[in-house]
Parts: structure tokens; C-alpha cells; sequence
């Protein structure tokens, strides 16, 4: 498996807990990445859409608020499962990383 792009990474991470609409996992998105993530409405529909074609993410529902349609997103077992296979991913990865940092002595 490839990996994720952090823009991916973080609409998934957004949405483990609950549905969401698309304003919500942007700004999720930017809280949980620390402001890395700045996700434009193009972008995060990009993302949503990859999502949704692939089976790890569907429309959970659409609520019309101010006259304009909400579409609220959630995961698919798919999609936590991917999501669970990065964050372990990245963990090997940083885990392997601090090894090799702590066992170099510093050299200045």
C-alpha cells in the first residue's frame, strides 16, 4: 500500500469518531495536523470524492441548513481500516527513525 497524503491522512483521522460535513473535516483536519493541513474547498472535495469512489468513505446523510444542502461523510469499515494501516505505518516508521537517532552519537 502507498502511502497516504497528509491531506488524506487527516480528512480520515477527522472522521473516525463521527460523521461530519465538509467544513467540519476541514477545520478537524487543520486542528489534529497542527495547521500543516489547510485544506480549500477544491482540495477537500477532491479528497471526499477519491474517498467515496474507492469505498472508504459514504454520504451518511444531508441536512439543509440556510437553504444550502450538508452532506455529512463517514468512515467504511474500508476506510478504517485504511486508516488504522497508515497510523500503524507511520509509527514503524517513526519507531525505526528514533532508533537509529538515538543509537548515532552526535557528531558537531
Amino acid at each position: 500500500m502507498a502511502a497516504l497524503t497528509e491531506s488524506t491522512y487527516f480528512v480520515l483521522a477527522a472522521l473516525a469518531r463521527e460523521p461530519m460535513h465538509g467544513y467540519g473535516i476541514a477545520k478537524l483536519a487543520g486542528d489534529l495536523s497542527d495547521g500543516r493541513v489547510k485544506l480549500t474547498a477544491g482540495t477537500l472535495y477532491g479528497v471526499l470524492a477519491r474517498l467515496v469512489e474507492r469505498g472508504q468513505i459514504v454520504e451518511d446523510r444531508v441536512e439543509v441548513v440556510a437553504g444550502r444542502a450538508r452532506r455529512y461523510y463517514r468512515l467504511t469499515p474500508s476506510g478504517r481500516e485504511l486508516l488504522t494501516d497508515e497510523t500503524e505505518r507511520l509509527r514503524a516508521t517513526a519507531k525505526t527513525v528514533r532508533e537509529r537517532l538515538d543509537a548515532q552519537p552526535e557528531r558537531g
